[in-house]
């Protein structure tokens, strides 16, 4: 069988489709359409030990023999920790993440790895880390979807990608990035996987609803990247297989719903921890490690954040400090490890936003601070300009579009919404399944490249890398 899976930054999904019917399988939690990106291990070398255990047979020996020193550290950290065999040591979605506020100190955690597939200078050991996680979340995806249809295995699947996986890198790093994917989805038993634009996809599922052929402008606000395809949509295409001809432009950077998170964490949660505060010099406090603090979807600033010369800087900024109080709480969020709190709060209180004009947000320690609707508006005011070139950039001078159809999670907040607006204001705004377009448009591919339904000859896979 084949469906549309949507390996997203914020969510997974997985879909069928049948003549044209979409069904979302309820993989995730309590009976819902999305598992959570999110990884929990109590040691980094459980997340291979158990993609091992998990493949079994020959790919489980060959893996094995790859990730031999992994293992072996396994080994010795059950022993450690004194744990049976039946102890669970990697928890994925929405276990994943309790797990990991009970014990925020301990343990191995990351949320959207799909954030960093794309990013540069990963050293191979690094490459190998993420092969296993992706691989480790599509196991647990494909079990989940086929317990749903209990009807035989998932053998084909068409993947979403960002346009760009990273602001810098280029194709070279789109590459290293699909390639990951593509090596965990082999690994996790898809014998047939193509890949396609995320914003086309959301662009077929908005195509199956058009009655008159337009032409689409689609802004898809993910959970780690912003993309937009101008498409040419309608009734006469849909079930045309060959689509290059119909995609007239396309934009992408790393800029999504987390880097959303990260700049409200970064300017109205920050100053808690001394962001803003004053040196005795009378200088201002600097910003950097502040920022290295909540950009958790950026590897090189986790690892700062996390190095010797961090620990280092703390002390020598805390003997400087007009407020070293405030900079002893960044000392205690650094060694609690809760900077992924944080940052999930400053998340709760951008859907808070959606309906309210204040909300309050609670510390890790405990304390509160409001955050305006206002004060998240100016926040993310420099990725939205990002977010604007980019949909200029989509969009050729002469070529506008009939009609703009935005999706995403972050695209409903109305500080996002007014901005896309903004941009080209005569022409309507759609705003469709803030979740699902995507998983439902790569389903419906999945149907035309699959079930041989469509008409016309090539890939038309839309991924660039032809």
């Amino acid at each position: 069988m084949f469906a549309g899976f949507d390996y997203g930054s914020a969510n997974c999904a997985l879909a069928l489709c049948e003549k044209g019917e979409v069904s979302m399988l309820p993989i995730g939690e309590r009976g819902g359409h999305y598992l959570m990106s999110v990884v929990y291990a109590l040691d980094v070398s459980f997340i291979a030990e158990a993609v091992v255990q998990r493949l079994g047979g020959d790919a489980g020996r060959e893996l094995a023999k790859a990730r031999s020193a992994e293992l072996a550290r396994a080994r010795r950290m059950r022993l450690e920790l004194d744990l049976s065999p039946g102890d669970d040591t990697v928890f994925i979605g929405e276990a994943a993440l309790n797990a990991y506020l009970d014990t925020p100190e301990e343990g191995f955690f990351v949320r959207s790895p799909k954030s960093f597939l794309g990013a540069s200078g990963l050293r191979p050991e690094q490459v190998a880390l993420f092969e296993d996680i992706v691989t480790l979340m599509m196991l647990e995806v494909k079990a989940r979807g086929e317990a749903c249809i209990n009807a035989g295995k998932l053998s084909r699947a068409v993947i979403g990608r960002p346009v760009n996986f990273q602001g810098s890198g280029g194709e070279e790093a789109n590459q290293q990035a699909e390639t990951i994917l593509r090596t965990a989805a082999m690994r996790a038993g898809f014998d047939t996987v193509e890949f396609l634009f995320e914003p086309l996809a959301a662009a077929f599922d908005f195509e199956a609803s058009l009655e008159t052929d337009k032409r689409v402008l689609v802004v898809d606000v993910g959970g780690g990247t912003t993309d937009c395809s101008l498409v040419n949509m309608g009734p006469n295409r849909r079930a045309t297989l060959e689509r290059d001809g119909d995609c007239l432009g396309h934009s992408g950077q790393r800029i999504g719903g987390n880097d959303l998170d990260i700049a409200l964490a970064m300017e109205t949660l920050m100053p808690h921890y001394g962001l803003g505060s004053e040196l005795n010099t009378g200088k201002p406090m600097p910003r950097q490690p502040f920022w290295q603090a909540v950009a958790i979807n950026d590897v090189g600033a986790q690892r700062e954040f996390l190095s010797l010369s961090y620990t280092t800087l703390l002390k020598e900024l805390m003997k400087d400090a007009k407020a070293p109080e405030a900079l002893q709480r960044l000392v205690k969020l650094r060694r609690d490890q809760q900077h992924f709190q944080l940052v999930k709060a400053a998340e709760l209180a951008k859907i808070g936003l959606s309906e309210r004009e204040l909300v309050q947000v609670t510390h890790p320690d405990g304390s509160d601070t409001e955050v305006s609707e206002a004060a998240f508006s100016q926040s993310i005011s420099p990725l939205m300009q990002r977010i604007e070139e980019l949909m200029r950039a989509a969009v050729a001078e002469d070529v506008l579009p009939d009609v703009i159809y935005v999706t995403g999670g972050s695209s409903r907040c109305p500080a996002v919404a007014s901005r896309i607006a903004s941009v080209y204001p005569a022409v309507p705004v759609v705003q469709g399944d803030h979740f699902g377009s995507v998983t439902s448009g790569l389903a419906r591919r999945a149907e035309l490249l699959f079930a041989g339904a469509g008409t016309g000859t090539g890939t038309g896979t839309g991924t660039g890398t032809d």
